[in-house]
């Protein structure tokens, strides 16, 4: 999500100052600018699950055994240049891909090509409690347990040098784009094995050497990251020499320095930006249906949200209407269900909860709340590609439940510290949402909601509810897609009886780039591919 600008990079090597010289077109050194919303938590794709960190660890972490087509839901072969599938659907052979190299860095120069033993660590870490790694930088593994990975791998086998063998317990249906995700990225064992040897094995989260086509050169907090051109890359080298994140939350000084020319590209503009993008002829603003879901959700493990009346109440109580004119400005459909309409398995004939404060308050004294009571709602403190301004939608979802006698402290934190309280579930209600990563509704149903991701996962609800979660475990054994979007629409329905959310808007995804900028396709999945860009 980000567009782009020719200037002249006179001192991009300098400091954070240097981001606002100008790029001289005739230079002979290609760098591309992209003016991010947030700073990492981390470089290890297996520890994150937002679009800024992923973003950031993706460009040295680039390549997992598939991957998904350029700008398509579509799987195709990566490291892994072709696989077999056993008749019961549940053994993988996977036939990796010979002569990749890995980067190399300050701290290590690997002896050796990227091979099956890179493969069994990659995975093992996140899989086994007794590898040496799978504590360390103690994030835990938020997509691998949301999307039920530990009761779903039963075991891995190097066959050689270049074959691996992934056994499943069961079945799984979306296995193959499940390990197209970005937490399936493979890490190198030999580093790995290093930096446990000098006592530093947090190197590998910190300071990532991978197989993809940018290495990390350096990272200052809050300001840039920069990388440089992994000559020796698979698919050959980028065209782009040079790449800088120059981090920068606010979206109007992120356009302020599109227009002018310090980035090339910029994610998540202010709806209020639109027009005058769509005008600007140094602008290229690119638009796609977004594969997102922005929600408010209830922790269920927190009084009053463990009863369903409450929450079906405060789903009453909310304007969605006003919301997305006042939020989105019209950018966005109201959302019903936990997945996007654009997905197949939607169940289009669920009906949403109306705004109607009366019976909002006549379920809030049902019960036993007729005076209301007092809790907290917590907002991102970043734009996100289905919440351009979790504040404002605060504000609003704060004073329609003022309306009905709930009074909620508006919250908020630090991106990062946001996400650590929330997976702890220190909130009792919040904001967050998706964009989904591999076109399956499993990656909304099944991470988002599943019993699993309540415990570790993505599941910020904290929601477990067996009639749904027996559902939408049924579905990823069923391989026939017509049963399993039959599944998938009866678990909506409970899922909308059970209000764990309330749903509020699915976004049209913007991304304004620099007319200088070539090729660039929007990702389904939110993330940003810079391999394949051109500079004029």
């Amino acid at each position: 999500m980000k567009q782009l600008t020719t200037l002249s990079l006179t001192a991009i090597a300098l400091s954070v100052s240097a981001l606002s010289v100008s790029f001289s077109a005739a230079a002979e050194t290609k760098t591309l600018v992209y003016c991010s919303e947030a700073s990492p938590t981390a470089f290890n794709p297996q520890l994150v699950t937002d679009g800024a960190s992923l973003d950031a660890s993706g460009q040295a972490m680039f390549n997992r055994l598939t991957e998904f087509e350029r700008g398509k839901t579509t799987v195709q072969p990566s490291l892994a240049e072709k696989w077999d599938v056993s008749e019961d659907g549940k053994t993988y052979t996977f036939y990796l891909r010979k002569g990749v190299k890995f980067q190399s860095n300050k701290h290590f120069k690997p002896s050796r090509d990227f091979n099956a033993d890179d493969v069994i660590f990659s995975f093992d870490r996140q899989l086994n409690p007794n590898n040496p790694y799978h504590k360390v930088s103690n994030l835990g593994y938020e997509y691998f347990v949301g999307m039920d990975m530990p009761n779903i791998l039963d075991k891995l086998e190097k066959v050689d040098d270049y074959t691996v063998k992934i056994y499943l317990k069961q079945p799984n249906a979306p296995f193959l784009a499940n390990i197209a995700m970005d937490f399936a990225g493979i890490l190198s064992a030999e580093y790995a094995e290093n930096m446990l040897k000098a006592g530093t094995p947090e190197k590998i989260d910190q300071d990532p050497i991978g197989t993809g086509p940018f290495e990390l050169v350096n990272y200052q907090k809050d300001a840039t990251i920069r990388y440089k051109a992994f000559d020796n890359y698979w698919k050959g080298r980028s065209k782009i020499d040079r790449l800088v994140f120059s981090i920068t939350p606010d979206a109007s000084v992120r356009y302020a320095k599109l227009q002018k020319g310090e980035c090339h590209i910029m994610p998540y503009p202010n709806p209020a930006d639109l027009e005058a993008m769509k005008k600007d002829s140094a602008i290229n603003l690119m638009e796609e249906a977004g594969l997102n879901v922005g929600y408010l959700h209830f922790n269920v493990q927190k009084a009053p949200f463990e009863n369903h009346k409450v929450r079906q109440a405060l789903n009453y109580a909310v304007n969605k209407d006003a919301i997305i004119d006042a939020v989105y400005l019209g950018a966005a459909t109201k959302a019903k269900n936990p997945m996007p309409p654009t997905m197949w398995g939607y169940n289009d004939e669920v009906v949403d909860y109306t705004y109607d404060p009366a019976k909002a308050k006549a379920l809030l004294a049902e019960a036993g709340f007729a005076n209301g009571f007092e809790t907290e709602l917590w907002a991102m403190p970043v734009s996100r590609p289905y919440n351009p301004n979790a504040r404002r939608m605060a504000e609003l979802v704060q004073a329609d439940w003022a309306a009905v006698g709930v009074k909620a402290k508006i919250v908020s934190y630090e991106w990062g510290e946001y996400l650590q309280r929330m997976k702890k579930g220190d909130d009792p209600s919040g904001m967050m949402g998706w964009t989904g990563d591999n076109g399956d509704p499993d990656n909304f149903l099944g991470t988002l909601l599943s019993c699993a991701s309540a415990e570790q996962g993505s599941n910020y609800a904290k929601w477990c509810y067996k009639p749904f979660d027996d559902l939408i475990k049924q579905a990823v054994l069923v391989t026939d897609q017509e049963k399993r979007s039959e599944l998938y629409k009866q678990a909506q329905v409970i899922f909308k009886e059970q209000a764990p959310w309330i749903t509020i808007a699915h976004s049209t995804t913007y991304l304004p780039i620099r007319k200088e900028v070539k090729n660039y396709v929007i990702d389904p999945f939110g993330l940003h591919n810079f391999y394949n860009l051109e500079l004029e």
